[in-house]
């Protein structure tokens, strides 16, 4: 037995304190490390969410535009916006085809989007539910 081997039980128990200290200070470090993964998490959540609602609001523009250019006769002159500038299309169908095209493009980023929102999600209450058992195993320690 261990005990045995420390010539006052004092040491023993000494040794056994201190091995008790250090493993609750690894515990800690690691709840700390965790709790700072935790953190990067929400921050990616919340730059994933505001990505997505940008998406969200680009299509919604794709989308009435689309309905406008609906309307709109082939003899209806009609201007695209190059940065600050606006520009006379060659025509309704090149429009409508440009317009489509990134609508396409979008709806596949809102889909990744919303992939990446939900694993990250899932992360999180995973991290969360851990740092949650270590605070009260070590609270628990303390009692």
């Amino acid at each position: 037995m261990l005990f045995n081997t420390f010539k006052n039980p004092l040491d023993y128990y000494g040794w056994r304190l201190g091995e008790s200290i250090m493993a609750k200070g690894e515990m800690s470090q690691q709840v700390q490390d965790q709790m700072g993964r935790l953190q990067q998490l929400q921050n990616q959540l919340q730059v994933i969410q505001q990505q997505r609602v940008q998406v969200d609001q680009r299509l919604k523009e794709i989308e009435e535009a689309l309905e406008e250019l609906e309307n709109a006769t082939d003899k209806t002159p009609i201007f695209k916006s190059v940065g600050s500038v606006l520009i006379k299309s060659d025509g309704k169908k090149k429009i409508v085809e440009e317009l489509t095209e990134n609508k396409e493009s979008l709806d596949i980023r809102r889909n990744s989007l919303h992939k990446q929102e939900g694993q990250t999600r899932e992360k999180i209450n995973e991290l969360q539910s851990k740092v949650q058992n270590a605070l009260g195993m070590s609270s628990g320690d303390n009692a």
